[in-house]
């Protein structure tokens, strides 16, 4: 199979992919090379304006295609599988690119997955045509990863409802045209008590707050004043919050695990060709068994990876029950893994490394978020050790107890 260096060949040909994705791949690694010269312009450009011209871009080439799945696009994939390897190869080209890729899908899941006709038929062509950005609007300054504990109420009022309160840390905040915003109904306790609408932009009562981020990126607050919504900014029914957020969120932390892996996989290359060029001690960098080893070190963490983020995206398109703790395990392992390896080609580069803009400087800023958001490291490691199946121990104890007579 002939591809970029973007993804690894060997990878795509085991029986987690078909052909399909294998096709994908082609088309997309290609697409992403032959834009070289617009991600030098945009890493140049103010965030707000980078982000929506990217989305633009990412809808006019048909690549958002999928967003729409009423008007029907059979030449793009819209599996995990496919939005894996598709955050895997913006990651590694331009990391706006990705993150303009990554939280439209993210926002448009939602109305996917839950939306009504209606909903549907009224937000997703423009989302799909890069027309119409989104965001999704979930965190806040005391709930973070802990979504049962939004507090941002949403009070019943004649025909519709009043939100007040912020959500905090929102991607493409200061650009996005539609918010999905997850508030407080009051149907019950914690999760219970939630609700999702659709909330325009341009809504009387609803403010951005900009924020600079560690890698500059279209990303901020939200305030909301008496924010009056109808009936049908609903999305799904009142109650039903908080399972379309944990939805959503099982589903996108596998294309971070993605992210991660496309971040590390390009730090990987740069660090090797570095120091097969890099003339030091009578040869080159290399020779030096130390430096040998991280680079190994940096491909068994890519691997690693890959099996574990293309297993988890395997399992959800295949309906596993289970895949939600696979993408767990994935975003742990990823997003970890790239930042190791990150840091480890920053090392290798010297003081060439933490010059500004070069691409060891440029990766180091950018993989240091993926650990945080769609749920921390240290919140996933608490789920995944929920998760471990009770009847396994027990099995497990069986067997060491007569193994041990």
């Amino acid at each position: 199979m002939d591809t970029t260096t973007m993804y690894d060949p060997d990878l795509l040909d085991l029986p987690l992919y078909d052909a399909h994705h294998r096709r994908f791949a082609r088309q997309f690694g290609t697409w992403c090379t032959s834009y070289g010269e617009l991600w030098e312009t945009v890493r140049r450009t103010p965030p707000d304006a980078s982000g929506r011209q990217l989305v633009e871009l990412l809808g006019a080439d048909g690549w958002l295609a999928g967003l729409d799945p009423d008007a029907g696009s059979p030449d793009i994939p819209t599996d995990l599988r496919t939005l894996c390897l598709a955050r895997e190869a913006l990651a590694y080209t331009e990391d706006l690119a990705d993150f303009a890729y990554s939280i439209q899908s993210l926002s448009a899941t939602p109305l996917i997955r839950f939306g009504d006709e209606e909903q549907r038929r009224r937000y997703l062509p423009g989302m799909a045509k890069g027309l119409l950005v989104g965001a999704f609007a979930v965190s806040e300054r005391e709930a973070g990863s802990e979504v049962a504990a939004v507090g941002l109420s949403a009070r019943r009022d004649g025909n519709g409802y009043v939100l007040d309160g912020s959500k905090a840390w929102i991607a493409h905040a200061t650009i996005a045209d539609l918010f999905v915003v997850v508030a407080r109904t009051g149907e019950g306790p914690g999760p219970l008590g939630l609700t999702a609408f659709l909330v325009p932009a341009d809504t009387p009562g609803l403010r951005t707050e900009p924020l600079d981020a560690i890698a500059p990126r279209s990303f901020g607050h939200l305030v909301l004043e008496n924010c009056r919504v109808p009936d049908e900014s609903v999305l799904g029914r009142p109650g039903k919050g908080f399972i379309i957020a944990m939805d959503l969120l099982e589903r996108f932390r596998m294309t971070v695990a993605a992210a991660a892996l496309g971040f590390a996989r390009r730090a990987s290359d740069t660090a090797l060709v570095h120091t097969r060029n890099r003339r030091a001690y009578g040869g080159t960098l290399f020779d030096l068994q130390l430096v040998k080893a991280s680079l190994a070190d940096m491909e068994v963490r890519l691997n690693a990876s890959a099996l574990l983020t293309a297993r988890a995206a395997w399992e959800c398109d295949r309906g596993g029950r289970g895949f939600a703790r696979h993408s767990n395990i994935a975003k742990v392992y990823a997003t970890e893994a790239a930042q190791q390896t990150v840091d480890a080609a920053v090392q290798l580069f010297g003081a060439a490394g933490v010059v500004r803009d070069g691409v060891p400087e440029r990766l180091y800023r950018q993989i240091r978020s993926l650990r945080i958001y769609e749920g921390s490291t240290d919140v996933l490691r608490l789920a995944v050790a929920g998760s471990l199946d009770v009847r396994r121990a027990e099995r497990a104890a069986g067997r060491l107890a007569k193994e041990a007579i």
